[in-house]
């Protein structure tokens, strides 16, 4: 006989969603490379920056939910090679970020202890675009956590269930890291007081991103 499926939301387990809501926002709020990500272009740059590279964050993990409803993340279980590769290129983009802010500040020369200028929307969102899809954690959620959380009992095609809950964890990630970025902001603002703090601050920026790069190499 079969077993009752819970009551459901648009035909999928409730108790499954909220099991997964729960442990998504601890996975979210635990430190990790998205969230230094976030503060460095927030404290670096200012909201309406870190705002932007949320945006790209979360438009990076649209992405991967797209990916893996239609599909290709089984593919990548028969790739092994695919994420370590990914692992790494996303490293050393993130290198190369901080290495061109550190540098910034030093090719300054005379005027070095101006504070930082915001870099132009779209540029940031098309860098954080690129550094979410190339950080291996998001496509581990999807490969490793995901799949416990999906009820084959339901009569809700894998697929459909699979991009719920990516959109759920892409609107958890809006929300926690745009908190992030506002909180972080404000904190960067009354830190640049002076034209000192205010160079402080770009490489404090700066060091946060290789911290990114090495947190993403520690990845499994």
């Amino acid at each position: 006989m079969c077993q009752p499926v819970s009551a459901s939301v648009a035909g999928m387990d409730t108790h499954l969603l909220l099991l997964f809501l729960g442990m998504d926002l601890l996975l979210i709020c635990t430190p990790g490379p998205d969230m230094l990500y976030v503060m460095a272009r927030s404290l670096g740059q200012g909201r309406r920056t870190g705002l932007t590279a949320v945006a790209g964050i979360c438009g990076g993990y649209a992405m991967h939910t797209a990916v893996a409803a239609a599909g290709l993340a089984a593919a990548l279980r028969a790739v092994p090679a695919a994420l370590p590769a990914m692992k790494y290129a996303g490293a050393a983009y993130l290198v190369f970020l901080a290495v061109r802010t550190l540098l910034a500040l030093r090719n300054r020369g005379g005027h070095a202890l101006a504070a930082p200028t915001a870099e132009p929307s779209g540029k940031v969102l098309r860098q954080s675009l690129l550094t979410a899809l190339l950080n291996p954690k998001g496509l581990l959620l999807y490969l490793s956590l995901m799949p416990q959380f999906i009820s084959t009992g339901t009569g809700v095609p894998l697929g459909f269930q699979l991009a719920a809950l990516g959109l759920l964890h892409v609107v958890n990630c809006a929300l926690l890291y745009g908190l992030v970025a506002a909180l972080t902001a404000r904190a960067g603002r009354a830190l640049t007081g002076t034209p000192k703090a205010a160079r402080r601050v770009s490489v404090v920026s700066g060091t946060l991103l290789l911290v990114v790069a090495a947190a993403t190499l520690g990845t499994h």
